[in-house]
């Protein structure tokens, strides 16, 4: 993970375990306090679950962009490898035809 990601997860932590300890040690009834963990500890989940949602997201689009990337080189790659072959295809030709006209010559004398 990124340094970035690691600091918003170290953040994400710590606010809700802050949170719960000061709710834990606040007067109050133990009904409301349970009820406001419970909120505490949602809004921690929501927290990551966007975390989560946007690294998904983050990662997709990365892979996407490198796959087209390494295909578009690929396919470069091959229309170079192609272009080459029938460059040599065509030169071994014409050594060829000039190696039959020459043996043409010499059998007509």
């Amino acid at each position: 993970m990124s340094k970035t990601t690691n600091t918003v997860l170290g953040v994400l932590a710590a606010s809700a375990v802050g949170a719960a300890l000061g709710i834990l040690f606040a007067p109050d009834k133990g009904s409301r306090t349970r009820g406001k963990i419970q909120e505490g500890a949602n809004r921690v989940r929501d927290g990551f679950v966007d975390k989560a949602n946007y690294l998904g997201d983050e990662i997709s689009t990365r892979f996407t962009a490198t796959k087209n990337q390494i295909l578009g080189e690929t396919e470069d790659l091959v229309n170079t490898a192609k272009e080459r072959n029938e460059e040599e295809l065509s030169h071994l030709e014409n050594k060829l035809n000039s190696m039959k006209d020459r043996n043409s010559k010499i059998s007509a004398n």
